[in-house]
C-alpha cells in the first residue's frame, strides 16, 4: 500500500494540493470576516479546511519518510497546516528552490 502511494504521491502534486489548500483558507477568512459569516459557505469551506489539513498532515508524514519531501517541510504543514496553509505553501517554494539549486 505504501509503495502505490509514493508512486502517486510527488513533490509537484504536494505542492499543487497546498496552493489548493490556500486557496480554501483564503476563501474561508474571505467568508468570515469580509462577506460577515454567511451560511453554509462558510461551513463548507472550514470544513474544506479541515479535511485538506487533516489529509495533507498524513500525506505529507509518509512522503517525509519516504524522501519525497524534506522533513523541515512536512513539520511545517503538520504543525503550521492547521492555522495558516500559507506557511506550508511557502515552504514547498523555498524547498523548490533548494532542489533546483542543488541540480
Amino acid at each position: 500500500m505504501r509503495r502505490r502511494l509514493i508512486g502517486v504521491v510527488t513533490f509537484q502534486r504536494l505542492e499543487g494540493v497546498s496552493f489548493f489548500h490556500s486557496s480554501v483558507y483564503l476563501g474561508l477568512l474571505a467568508c468570515a470576516f469580509v462577506a460577515h459569516n454567511p451560511q453554509p459557505e462558510t461551513f463548507i469551506l472550514g470544513l474544506g479546511h479541515g479535511l485538506l489539513w487533516i489529509g495533507m498532515s498524513l500525506v505529507c508524514i509518509v512522503a517525509a519518510r519516504a524522501h519525497v519531501i524534506p522533513f523541515w517541510l512536512a513539520v511545517t504543514v503538520v504543525v503550521l497546516g492547521g492555522l495558516g496553509p500559507f506557511a506550508g505553501s511557502i515552504g514547498f517554494l523555498v524547498a523548490d528552490r533548494r532542489r533546483l539549486a542543488t541540480q
